[in-house]
Order: structure tokens, then C-alpha cells, then sequence
């Protein structure tokens, strides 16, 4: 197997479990949580959010970008290389958006919301759940539409 369909086959599927996992978020966690009480909600999300910071999310969800990067500069001149760049672009958007939105909102929820508005669960959860959800479907897309680019490359290359 050649360096450039090796590079390209991991970029795949790290993405791939990144973008499953978003989905499965999308699809079933953050639904089932939506019919949870206001304490229930806050408790799970800061539960879920110390629980994903772990060696193997990290490697898989910041190593997708670097391989879908070797795997770009590997397809240079190569049929594939369209896919591969527009699989980087979305993926760095989603990367882009934890950063910018979920990272902070998580932060904010873990600190107990802000010091300037009501304390409480039902008040962090109001602050918190439309937006954090809102932005992680467009991240889920965004990790989705990268993941199908990446497959497409396969099947050009």
C-alpha cells in the first residue's frame, strides 16, 4: 500500500470516528438529555464534558486534521487532492466552532454560568443548551461533509 492511499485511508477513518461521535451526540445524547430535568442536564453535560477530555478523543479528534494534512500534501497533482483539501477546510471549521463556541460554553457550564445572572441549574442550562446544540449540528455537518470527501477521495484515487 502506497504512503499516499495509507495517509488518505487514516485520515478516513479518524475522521470518520470523529464525525460518528458527533452525530451520536446529536442524534441521541444531547435529545435524551433535552428531556432530563435542569440539574440532570447540567450535571450529565459537565460530567460528559470532563469525561471527553481523554488521550484518546484528543489524539483522534486533533489528529484528524494533521492526517487529512499529510494526506493533502501527499495528493498533490493527484485526481484525489480537490476532496482532500475541501475535507481539511470542513474539518478545521468544525475544529474552528469547538473552540469559538462549544469550548467556552462547556467552560461557562462547568463554572457554574455566569457570575452576573441568576445561579442555578435551570438558569446555566438556559444559557448553555440552545446555542451549544445548535452550533454542534453545524459542527456535526461540517465533521460529516469532511468524512465524505475523504471516501469520495478513496474512490478516485
Amino acid at each position: 500500500m502506497s504512503a499516499r492511499l495509507l495517509s488518505l485511508l487514516a485520515a478516513t477513518v479518524a475522521t470518520g470516528l470523529s464525525a460518528g461521535l458527533f452525530f451520536g451526540f446529536a442524534c441521541a445524547v444531547m435529545p435524551g438529555l433535552a428531556r432530563t430535568g435542569d440539574r440532570a442536564f447540567t450535571e450529565t453535560m459537565r460530567h460528559i464534558n470532563v469525561a471527553i477530555v481523554n488521550p484518546v478523543f484528543l489524539a483522534v479528534f486533533a489528529g484528524s486534521p494533521l492526517l487529512i494534512a499529510l494526506a493533502t500534501l501527499a495528493h498533490l497533482g493527484q485526481a484525489g487532492l480537490p476532496w482532500v483539501a475541501a475535507a481539511l477546510v470542513l474539518y478545521l471549521a468544525g475544529v474552528v466552532i469547538t473552540g469559538r463556541v462549544n469550548i467556552p460554553l462547556n467552560n461557562e457550564l462547568a463554572a457554574g454560568g455566569d457570575p452576573g445572572r441568576p445561579p442555578g441549574p435551570g438558569a446555566a442550562r438556559a444559557r448553555f443548551e440552545a446555542r451549544w446544540v445548535r452550533w454542534h449540528l453545524v459542527r456535526t455537518v461540517a465533521l460529516t461533509a469532511s468524512f465524505a470527501c475523504l471516501t469520495w477521495a478513496l474512490a478516485v484515487t
